[in-house]
């Protein structure tokens, strides 16, 4: 089974998400899917196909998680020493070329990418072409709109 990168903080939420499903969700459907059952005839009962639905969602999603947790590879950026490269959970800043408009990313796994908090995946392209390049490099972006470029300004593992 192949590992999948993911930060400290990325394996934490994950982790609040399994405990939460299992303590709290799993156990409020299975009372829905008992309320529903009480109504009586289950073949016409909404809300029991509503409950059962919601509770093969759970039951997926919290084998999803332990699937992931298991096969994961936790890398905690702060304790990196990467010498000034982009690695896996590298804090990025860029500066467009064509703009001089400065942005900032860190590089994630899948599950942690949100562009509005600047979290970026490791699969995506812009990640892709950084990874390895250090500060004062130019990084070249096959974007949907052409490709730009970028220098990079700094990394820094927090």
């Amino acid at each position: 089974m192949a590992t999948i990168p993911i930060t400290t903080r990325g394996a934490e939420k994950l982790k609040e998400e399994l405990h939460r499903l299992k303590t709290v969700e799993r156990h409020a459907v299975i009372q829905a899917i008992a309320e529903a059952r009480a109504q009586g005839d289950l073949s016409e009962n909404a809300e029991y196909d509503a409950a059962k639905d919601k509770q093969g969602f759970i039951e997926g999603r919290i084998l999803e998680i332990e699937g992931k947790l298991a096969a994961a590879q936790i890398i905690d950026p702060s304790s990196l020493d990467a010498g000034g490269r982009v690695v896996f959970g590298a804090t990025v800043v860029l500066s467009d070329d064509d703009t001089g408009a400065e942005v900032t990313y860190q590089i994630v796994g899948d599950d942690e990418a949100d562009l509005k908090l600047g979290r970026i995946s490791i699969s995506s392209p812009i990640a892709r072409a950084l990874i390895g390049k250090e500060t004062g490099d130019e990084a070249v972006v096959q974007a949907p709109g052409g490709e730009r470029h970028y220098e990079i300004v700094d990394v820094r593992y927090l």
